[in-house]
């Protein structure tokens, strides 16, 4: 395990192993680990001795928590319910704290314009690195944020696609370790194969061994190591800042993220255009988007009425047409039966 996760207090050969089962069942720990080492350094700072979490530990573990969102805190709740109840079928009686009610932030993201996303391609194909930095992962910026377009996937899917995830043969990215921990197939276009193999062919001009195998990361630095999102995210401020786009006045964003949600938006607004009933392209769009269910999706329904009421107008035409059109057959069927 890793040296950042060290574990000091009584619980933590028990910490490890509910790690571990979880690790085992496919889920990505990391945000785990980081939530069971707040609870071990409590923990350990109240020199608790008994194999025992009563609701007076989760009172003043809560109590120490004042700077964490809801979402945050609600997470954590989780973490520590699920830990009691690993702790009680180990015949260690525990008291299972409630979660709390899940609040949903009113939280609207940023969707960029078609001339937005302009901009950005354009400043990230002249991006100019101002000193020498071996680690740099400028290289990647102008394919990155391409890819993250056409495709609509996660930063944290494509950042983790390898070398042999990407099949020009089928035109497909195959994303392996996705949120939803679902493989899934990204489709690639024409103009995105293009851009790929041409990012592809100076990668592999890095001075370091391996960068062009099989099992190596696709999106690399300099030095042929996995980039991190927080630097594309370094990089992606830079970028929107120099496109004139101006950060929200709570400073979270916009965001790489905010990406994919423009993809979304850009997609409804096309197949509407091209005569798709909005709420009949929905399933379409989730399942490209990679969403288990299609109440996931509609959320970019309301995103596409706040941006672009035409749209929906728009569709609206369209929907009485089809209706129209529908209702006329009808009448001639009832009407042919009746003679």
């Amino acid at each position: 395990m890793n040296k950042i996760f060290e574990y000091t207090s009584v619980f933590a050969p028990f910490i490890k192993g509910f790690i571990h089962e979880k690790e085992l069942q496919g889920y990505k720990v990391t945000q785990l680990k980081w939530m069971l080492l707040e609870f071990d350094k409590l923990f350990t700072q109240a020199s608790k001795k008994e194999l025992f979490i009563s609701s007076s530990d989760i009172k003043n573990w809560v109590a120490t928590r004042t700077c964490d969102k809801p979402n945050t805190l609600y997470q954590k709740y989780c973490a520590m319910a699920d830990f009691c109840r690993y702790m009680c079928l180990l015949g260690y009686e525990c008291y299972i704290p409630k979660r709390p009610k899940k609040c949903f932030a009113n939280y609207t993201p940023t969707i960029f314009t078609h001339e937005q996303m302009r901009a950005i391609f354009n400043v990230c194909d002249h991006l100019v690195m101002k000193e020498h930095h071996s680690q740099s992962i400028m290289i990647i910026m102008p394919a990155l944020i391409r890819v993250l377009y056409s495709t609509g996937i996660r930063i944290s899917e494509a950042l983790s696609v390898l070398n042999k995830d990407v099949d020009f043969d089928r035109r497909v990215i195959v994303l392996n370790s996705t949120k939803n921990r679902c493989q899934r197939l990204a489709p690639v276009n024409e103009t995105l194969e293009k851009i790929l193999r041409q990012y592809i062919s100076y990668r592999n001009r890095i001075p370091t061994p391996g960068v062009a195998n099989r099992d190596s990361h696709l999106f690399v630095s300099g030095t042929g190591k996995p980039c991190s999102r927080r630097t594309v995210l370094t990089y992606f401020h830079r970028i929107i800042k120099e496109c004139g786009i101006p950060r929200r006045c709570d400073q979270r964003g916009p965001t790489v993220h905010e990406v994919r949600h423009s993809t979304a938006v850009h997609s409804l607004i096309k197949l509407t255009q091209e005569g798709v009933d909005l709420y009949c392209s929905l399933p379409l769009l989730a399942t490209f988007m990679g969403h288990k269910k299609v109440l996931d999706t509609e959320t970019y329904v309301r995103l596409t009425q706040e941006m672009y009421p035409e749209v929906l107008k728009m569709n609206a035409e369209v929907t009485d047409q089809v209706y129209s059109i529908i209702i006329s057959k009808l009448k001639q069927d009832y009407e042919n039966r009746c003679d």
